[in-house]
């Protein structure tokens, strides 16, 4: 029981020690964003690039009376005390806002897909942080003081809209394979296959894995270490299927499990369940991303922040664990102690 004792020091000792290591690269981390973050703005090889980036921000703004309508406004016009507001109440941000899509046609398609409640719904890590965003009185009313209604307030606008509220970590992720060496994290999906074994002709990918996603959200944003795609993008698309044409869904239904979506408007919600009629346009899309090699370096030096921090967070609970552990040995050795002299003066008396 004495070496029990010794071996949980010895753990604590090490868990100390790489607590420290951590502290240590997260500080230098600190000052390495710091520099790129007073690096002059990017600028982008596509001048349309950085305009469908400011049309997400006017897209979310039309819809003033919702809850992505608020933050995005405090977003606008406060954007040091809004990113503060959110990471202390643990909110990720606004679907629409959380990924980005190369082709303005896809990015169309898959905002249609998903419809405008899901692209204005917002994200948060935990089901606590769900709760903080909005509260009752005695008589079930909305307190328009507190939460995101407060914020609303704060600057003169009510949520009147419902909206939802995305949980990650109640979420059931997708739990298999990455594809090797693919720094976006992209998902490990078969392929969908005819009976002959073939690939449907005109199957472009899955859309999960189609769209971009910034570094700093591809691990660790919930207590799990994962991330937005296996999360929350794999809840909202699953195994969704993009295809050039309708013909060339319709041509795949054998093989279409989840769903799919073609390039020219054509809609299968899941198996049995096909769109028809004029295309249903939504108002808000995902954002083109902005190639920047400035802010490559800043998304990946934050992505490793997020490891870091989160490597730090569970050293944090492995050292809170090893000292329980530790001080349940302690008191039974002590107890044992106590039994083994009592057993020793027995004996003496007896002799």
């Amino acid at each position: 029981m004495g070496n029990k004792i010794k071996q949980h020091e010895d753990n604590l000792k090490f868990l100390k020690a790489q607590k420290t290591k951590l502290d240590e690269a997260i500080l230098d981390l600190q000052v390495h964003m710091s520099k790129l973050h007073s690096s002059p703005a990017p600028t982008s090889e596509n001048s349309d690039a950085n305009l469908h980036g400011e049309d997400i921000n006017e897209q979310i703004l039309r819809h003033e009376k919702s809850a992505a309508g608020v933050l995005g406004l405090v977003e606008t016009s406060h954007g040091a005390q809004a990113s503060q507001w959110m990471q202390t109440k643990g909110v990720v941000g606004v679907v629409a806002k959380l990924a980005k899509v190369n082709d303005e046609n896809l990015s169309q398609i898959l905002s249609n897909y998903l419809g405008t409640r899901s692209m204005l719904a917002v994200v948060c890590k935990n089901y606590d942080n769900v709760t903080a965003l909005e509260s009752y009185d005695n008589q079930g009313n909305i307190d328009r003081n507190a939460g995101l209604h407060g914020l609303g307030a704060s600057i003169d606008r009510t949520i009147e809209d419902n909206f939802d509220v995305i949980c990650l970590e109640n979420l059931r992720p997708y739990v298999g394979q990455h594809i090797a060496d693919d720094p976006q994290r992209r998902l490990d999906l078969l392929k969908p296959k005819l009976p002959n074994g073939e690939c449907p002709p005109g199957f472009l990918g899955f859309a999960v894995n189609m769209i971009q996603i910034d570094p700093a959200y591809l691990l660790c944003v919930t207590s799990y270490g994962y991330g937005l795609r296996e999360t929350l993008f794999y809840s909202l698309f699953s195994r969704l299927q993009v295809y050039k044409t309708r013909v060339d869904m319709i041509s795949a239904l054998p093989c279409i499990s989840h769903g799919a979506v073609s390039l020219d408007g054509g809609i299968i919600r899941t198996p049995g369940i096909i769109n028809l009629g004029n295309r249903d346009q939504v108002n808000v899309r995902f954002a083109k991303p902005i190639a920047s090699h400035t802010m490559d370096n800043y998304n990946e030096t934050e992505k490793k922040m997020k490891e870091l921090r989160w490597k730090k967070d569970k050293t944090l609970e492995d050292i809170k664990r090893e000292q329980v552990l530790r001080e349940h040995a302690v008191l039974n050795f002590g107890k044992k102690k106590e039994e083994f002299v009592l057993c020793l003066t027995q004996s003496s008396s007896a002799n």
